[in-house]
């Protein structure tokens, strides 16, 4: 089995978090969790946003479905400043969109690596900073 690539602004890295990653919904997730996983278009008030939590990955099941990017904000917005993953069917070109929406990096297969390379990511990872989501919190 081929692991997975992350995509952030400095290109392709290798996975770093080694840790365990649980269903947002799991029965057994305690206030401990380090990480989680949440499907876009889930309810953000169902998200708990433990002291603890370090990472929430959300999965897209379609490139075509912008809740995602939604979700992001609004994390955001309810004060997780923790690594923040978009994971599934996300194409380069939403990369940027990505970035904005408070994101971290993304998490790609390697068939996906494999047909969009990395200067494809690295090309939509300039210039995303002037509109991201902190940025506008910021504006007078």
């Amino acid at each position: 089995m081929t692991a997975n690539v992350i995509v952030t602004d400095d290109g392709f890295l290798k996975e770093t978090w080694h840790s365990q990653i649980i269903s947002n919904f799991d029965v057994n997730r305690s206030k401990e969790t380090l990480a989680i996983d949440v499907m876009s278009d889930c309810n953000p008030n169902d998200i708990l946003i433990a002291p603890n939590l370090r990472m929430i990955r959300v999965n897209f099941v379609d490139f075509s479905d912008g809740r995602g990017f939604t979700l992001a904000r609004i994390i955001r917005l309810l004060g997780f400043s923790g690594r923040l993953r978009a994971k599934g069917e996300l194409i380069s070109d939403q990369y940027s969109m990505a970035r904005r929406s408070g994101f971290d990096e993304v998490e790609i297969t390697a068939a996906l690596a494999k047909r969009q390379p990395e200067e494809h990511w690295l090309y939509r990872a300039d210039g995303w900073q002037d509109n991201d989501y902190q940025n506008r919190l910021r504006a007078p």
